[in-house]
């Protein structure tokens, strides 16, 4: 299973803001949106960094909430982890557990074109469990 089949039926939508925008706005659009982190997008068009729930909190829990008024750019990971389409559920798991996050954009020809979560992969993880256990099932009762 690959990241592109996530997106197929996940979508591809992925919502992003500019860097000089303030935490205070990051965390309101996120709340409003359900989302947890926010690809930051430059000028010119190319990925900035992320933000993330975590991020914030970690603001908040050791500047206080006057941080709140900072830019994001202040706080952001720049150094951003992307996967392709044509990555595998199982790599995107094993990048998301070493390197620590929840969130991975998807780039494919140098154009952001979505987002997978932790939650997207675990969800897949589900429905795959649950479909050779019933291919199992079904198995058995036809040996039978």
């Amino acid at each position: 299973m690959t990241v592109r089949k996530i997106l197929e039926e996940k979508g591809r939508d992925v919502f992003s803001m500019h860097p000089n925008a303030t935490l205070v706005e990051a965390a309101q659009e996120m709340a409003q949106r359900r989302i947890g982190a926010v690809v930051l997008i430059s000028d010119g068009g190319d990925i900035a960094g992320v933000l993330s729930e975590r991020d914030i909190v970690r603001m908040v829990g050791t500047r206080g909430p006057d941080c709140l008024s900072d830019s994001i750019g202040s706080v952001m990971t720049v150094e951003v982890v992307t996967c392709s389409e044509e990555t595998t559920v199982n790599e995107v798991m094993e990048t998301m557990t070493r390197k620590r996050f929840r969130h991975l954009p998807v780039i494919q020809g140098g154009k952001l074109v979505g987002m997978v979560s932790i939650g997207d992969i675990v969800k897949r993880r589900i429905e795959d469990a649950e479909r050779e256990a019933e291919e199992m099932r079904s198995y058995i009762s036809a040996s039978v």
